[in-house]
């Protein structure tokens, strides 16, 4: 297993930085439901419902409210678990690998995998977040709805999360 995939600007967004918390923290933010639902959409936006099953397989799945009160259910599968230092999961899967039916006739709708890959950097971690796509199409969609800023602003609440842990 390679440390980091092979990415190609036109299929993947990628987000990138150094936070001062150790990885054992961002770990339980990302692992953990009670943690997760407080930091992982960027407000106004929140998360009402969490589920992980956290071994490759494994359910992830989210149900995230707009401001206006809209529910966006997004359900996924694990792929791969490497505690404090990688975590991969796809909507294109259900639990048990099960293929996905992703037929919602909404914006938020498109299919998608996720590396989060935490690497110790003195006392914080290198933190990198990949979103790979299918087309180019869907990746220009997920980077039109905000992939960078939003997952920049979930990051950073996630950093003020992990702090008072």
């Amino acid at each position: 297993m390679s440390e980091l995939p092979v990415t190609d600007p036109e299929l993947d967004l990628v987000l990138e930085r150094v936070v001062d918390v150790p990885p054992e923290l961002v770990w339980r933010a990302w692992t953990e439901p009670e943690h997760l639902k407080r930091w992982f959409t960027p407000a106004p936006w929140t998360t009402v419902e969490c589920e992980i099953d956290l071994r490759p397989g494994g359910a992830f799945s989210t149900v995230m409210r707009s401001p206006g009160g809209e529910e966006f259910p997004n359900e996924g599968c694990y792929l791969e678990v490497v505690p404090a230092r990688r975590l991969v999961w796809t909507n294109s899967l259900i639990p048990g690998y099960r293929p996905a039916l992703l037929d919602r006739q909404d914006d938020m709708s498109f299919a998608f995998t996720a590396f989060i890959l935490l690497a110790p950097e003195g006392t914080g971690t290198r933190y990198t977040a990949i979103a790979m796509h299918s087309t180019a199409a869907t990746c220009s969609k997920h980077e039109q709805l905000g992939f960078h800023e939003g997952w920049g602003k979930a990051l950073d609440q996630l950093v003020a999360l992990a702090k008072s842990m």
